[in-house]
């Protein structure tokens, strides 16, 4: 499976960003999927996961409330929403498809992993 994440980019603080991640195989749609990110000189960290159906989400508390996933299985994509963006959002946000068809926020229930997507948010 290989998947590409886009929709990162600079913002400002206050502002939204919608980022997409597209997986090359149909067998993704019955997995999880879920976004993490990695400041510089941080470990990485959960923001958000799906279910198989999309009848679960989770959601990491930095960003709880302030973000949606959501997926189409149709076409392979899972999007995340992001709202009211803070300086601290600033990283690579990573896209993952897990092991299972439950969304898991731990990092080794993902098999597979885009090439991730920078977001930058201004003060």
């Amino acid at each position: 499976v290989q998947l590409q994440a886009s929709g990162g980019g600079l913002v400002q603080a206050g502002g939204s960003l919608t980022l997409s991640c597209a997986a090359s195989r149909r067998t993704a749609s019955n997995n999880a999927v879920a976004w993490f990110r990695q400041a510089p000189g941080k470990e990485r960290e959960f923001v958000a996961g799906i279910s198989w159906n999309g009848g679960n989400k989770l959601y990491g508390d930095p960003v709880k409330g302030r973000s949606t996933i959501s997926r189409d299985r149709v076409n392979n994509n899972v999007t995340l929403k992001m709202n009211s963006l803070k300086p601290e959002d600033t990283a690579v946000y990573y896209c993952a498809v897990g092991r299972s068809s439950i969304a898991t926020s731990g990092d080794k229930g993902y098999a597979y992993w885009g090439q991730g997507t920078l977001v930058t948010v201004s003060s």
